[in-house]
């Protein structure tokens, strides 16, 4: 094991030796290389002559481009655009992302966590997460209505074993006891169980309301108490987009990182959907726990090790793109844009309750429950959805996502509020076409 990596583990272990437990054994062994990189930012201290340290191109003392590409970037300047960015991400970007969640997070408080260390967008965020934390073998716990790509990262990828529970209840809302039974289950015969919760969630577009994520939070709590180390993974990709006032409006991350010192909470969050820069690919890691000692030491222990994970893989992600997200975040007009379309999503949501509260829907299919984010799930009552897809595409132009063989599910963040009666008319219409092949 390299030195380097062994003195974060030491800080690691002095702080809190459940963490080194939950680490996966590339995350033991991964470290921050100081290397080119940290000689690299020696002579940018120091080097006041000459520099002749970084592998990028000068040119009269400043960043060499093509104007054709500055061109297309009026206001930035090329040192804030095509030169490398810290794998860790920039400084700035990270301490203004950190300081609004704690504004979007008021039971955050000023409880201690790391710094987020930046990602080229979530899904990266979900694979360095994988790096440091789950080995071949380790249980992850899903809902059986889940994003795909959870399949591909970390089954496919780290040989997880996913376990999945029901997601809703038969009355609608979120089904606890399935919950509680699956972590049980899964804590009865491992050392290390890691529960990974996305709220809003993708497909079904659910959060959970203030009840069930108290719920939650004692059942992950207890299980910590129990003697089960716990890694509670907080996939918060459409953080913000709450539709519903009974709806939690906070990450459960905000409690989880201070309920125990088994419980290790993982945010995962972005730019992306929140600030509606999908390909800007801009994604964060924050870590949360009871940590003795030296607390500070422990959290920069932690982010040298997923800044590792992060140069080891893309080396770091986009300066363009952070320098992007970071002055639209210190505009003025930051919050009056995300409101903005807030308010634009909520109308469609809305108007898509009333819409497919029409009793003439009701023998085709039903809604799962959907209070937040960018997606809802009908669950179809006479026929399967894969044909049914392929139908309302080649016969209508109608483009919906086929989950199982009875669900789809409808992205209405991409419908104008107009088009939501006709869409919903076409899958009824599609539906009883269908219907009337299986009967003739």
């Amino acid at each position: 094991m390299n030195p380097i990596a062994q003195e974060l583990n030491q800080v690691i272990q002095a702080g809190n030796p459940h963490l080194f437990e939950m680490m996966s054994e590339i995350g033991k062994n991964l470290f921050f290389p100081k290397g080119i990189l940290s000689q690299s930012a020696e002579a940018k201290e120091k080097a006041y002559r000459i520099n002749a340290t970084i592998g990028i191109a000068t040119e009269k003392g400043r960043t060499m481009h093509f104007p054709s590409v500055m061109d297309a970037l009026p206001g930035v300047e090329p040192e804030a655009a095509l030169t490398y960015a810290p794998s860790f991400g920039l400084l700035a970007l990270r301490k203004a992302w950190q300081e609004a969640m704690r504004l979007k997070n008021p039971s955050l408080a000023d409880t201690a966590v790391s710094l987020p260390v930046v990602t080229c967008g979530i899904t990266h965020a979900i694979s360095v997460f994988a790096d440091v934390w789950v080995d071949p073998g380790d249980v992850v716990l899903l809902p059986d209505m889940m994003w795909g790509n959870y399949t591909m990262i970390l089954s496919v990828r780290k040989g997880a074993v996913i376990q999945q529970y029901r997601l809703f209840t038969e009355s609608g809302g979120f089904d606890l006891e399935a919950f509680a039974a699956a972590v049980a289950a899964a804590a009865k015969t491992r050392k290390k169980i890691i529960v990974l919760l996305n709220f809003p969630q993708n497909p079904s577009g659910y959060t959970v309301t203030q009840t069930e994520a108290d719920g939650i939070i004692r059942i992950l709590s207890e299980t910590a108490q129990s003697g089960t180390n716990v890694v509670a993974v907080l996939d918060d990709a459409y953080f913000g987009l709450f539709y519903e006032e009974e709806t939690c409006k906070e990450s459960l991350f905000a409690r989880l990182c201070r309920q125990h010192s088994k419980l290790l909470a993982i945010k995962l969050d972005g730019a992306t959907k929140e600030n509606f820069v999908w390909g800007l690919r801009v994604g964060f890691v924050t870590y949360g726990t009871r940590i003795e000692g030296n607390v500070p030491a422990v959290y920069e222990a932690l982010e040298k090790k997923t800044g590792g994970a992060v140069r080891g893989s893309v080396s770091n992600a986009s300066h363009l793109s952070q320098t992007l997200v970071l002055r639209s975040m210190q505009n003025p007009d930051y919050a009056r844009e995300q409101n903005e379309k807030f308010e634009i999503l909520k109308a469609r949501a809305e108007r898509l309750k009333e819409v497919i509260g029409d009793p003439k829907y009701r023998d085709a299919f039903e809604p799962y429950p959907f209070n937040s984010g960018y997606f809802m799930c009908i669950r179809l009552k006479t026929v399967t959805a894969e044909p049914l897809r392929l139908h309302l595409l080649d016969n209508y132009g109608v483009g919906l996502i086929a989950l199982g063989e009875r669900n789809l599910r409808v992205a209405f963040s991409c419908l104008e509020e107009a088009d939501i009666p006709e869409l919903f008319d076409t899958i009824l219409k599609g539906i009883e076409e269908l219907a009337a092949q299986q009967i003739g």
